[in-house]
């Protein structure tokens, strides 16, 4: 279901916890399966589950609470704009509707060509760099005024 590659990436992660809690290495090893695949479909969950010895229904507990695991598909970049307190005081929602606008599409969306999908994301604890942007759930994008983001978009084209 994976390759050998991720499976030894993964099997990293599993030799950092003592044998009676591997189950600790299941948000690791979603990410690695999430890498290789590009988002994480029920079958998936249930081979990491399974290899990593917990119950499917515990990998999927962690697979639905955290935004960083994607159960449908993706576009190449994902785009989490932070829209909670913090950074809507500072223009985190203006970032989000300017994207919209860009993009010509609403949170939970993907562009017709797969490239970008928007999503709303809760705090990313980068409140003084507001508004914020993660970029495929790995790099933060600081400071997201409308030139900053016609940039970024002009550097993923």
């Amino acid at each position: 279901m994976l390759s050998e590659k991720s499976l030894k990436e993964i099997d990293v992660e599993l030799a950092k916890y003592p044998a009676d809690q591997r189950r600790s290495a299941i948000m690791g090893a979603l990410r690695i399966a999430q890498t290789e695949k590009g988002y994480l479909a029920p079958e998936t969950i249930e081979f990491v589950a399974q290899y990593v010895g917990i119950a499917p229904v515990a990998a999927y507990e962690v697979a639905t609470f955290y935004n960083m695991y994607d159960l449908k598909p993706v576009g190449k970049y994902k785009l989490t704009v932070c829209t909670n307190l913090p950074c809507a005081l500072r223009g985190g929602v203006d970032t989000g509707e300017y994207l919209k606008q860009k993009l010509g599409i609403d949170y939970g969306e993907t562009t017709s060509d797969g490239k970008f999908t928007l999503v709303e994301g809760e705090c990313m604890g980068a409140c003084g760099d507001a508004p914020v942007m993660l970029l495929n759930n790995h790099k933060m994008c600081s400071f997201m005024t409308p030139d900053a983001i016609d940039k970024k978009l002009a550097e993923l084209e």
